[in-house]
């Protein structure tokens, strides 16, 4: 079922092995179910859980510790969250997602979305990457592109790295210019940290030549075939 999912290609029979163990321990531990009618079937949620779980494959599970809940919609979905604008009036605005990651609660998905990042390649691209970066990052009780650091790695060497490539990245979109990153990323440093996770496991080599020193601090968290 993992063989057809483009993501896993890179990785080795070794590396295959631990990642099906910690998909069934993904799979006992979280509950992924359907809203809107969708029925959830079991390659369903394999597919969220192995990729989620590449995430982890050398960090240990413990990084997916707090919360327990993934929620599949059809597609993607609604959300309204309240908005104050410069006078201090609270409006209540609308917006359409195709992944959520809240802090302490679940993750949400459109499977729409799911389905094809799992199996039609796109560079840059993978929903359940994405949303899974943010729970990493939120370790610390904020999401804001730091998540708790491996052993020996220095805090100031990846927030020079991220902080250089970011500012780069928004003074880019801000000119207009397009370039091979997605533009999303220069949201806010979560985003941006998210995007690039997206980057290091589905489009590597984009990202090493576009942010080198990005892709050297990932590969050092990460510790995956995707850093070669």
């Amino acid at each position: 079922m993992t063989r057809r999912m483009l993501v896993l290609r890179g990785l080795d029979a070794v590396q295959m092995a631990h990642l099906r163990e910690m998909t069934t321990w993904f799979l006992d531990q979280k509950s992924i179910t359907g809203a809107q009618g969708l029925e959830v079937t079991q390659s369903m949620r394999v597919a969220v859980a192995a990729q989620a779980c590449l995430l982890i494959l050398n960090l240990g599970v413990e990084h997916f510790d707090g919360w327990v809940e993934v929620i599949l919609y059809p597609g993607a979905f609604r959300v309204k969250h309240a908005q104050m604008d410069a006078i201090g009036l609270v409006r209540n605005e609308a917006s359409v997602l195709t992944g959520e990651s809240w802090l302490r609660g679940p993750v949400i998905l459109s499977w729409d979305d799911v389905e094809r990042d799992t199996y039609r390649f796109q560079a840059g691209h993978n929903v359940v990457l994405h949303e899974f970066a943010h729970k990493l990052d939120g370790l610390t009780g904020v999401t804001n592109g730091m998540p708790p650091l491996r052993r020996g790695m220095s805090r100031k060497r990846w927030a020079e790295a991220f902080s250089e490539a970011y500012d780069a990245l928004c003074q880019q979109v801000a000119a207009g210019e397009s370039g091979f990153i997605n533009p999303y990323a220069a949201t806010n440093p979560a985003e941006f940290f998210a995007v690039m996770s997206e980057y290091f496991f589905t489009a590597p080599d984009i990202l090493k030549n576009c942010c080198p020193a990005v892709h050297k601090q990932l590969a050092l968290f990460y510790q995956t075939a995707a850093a070669h």
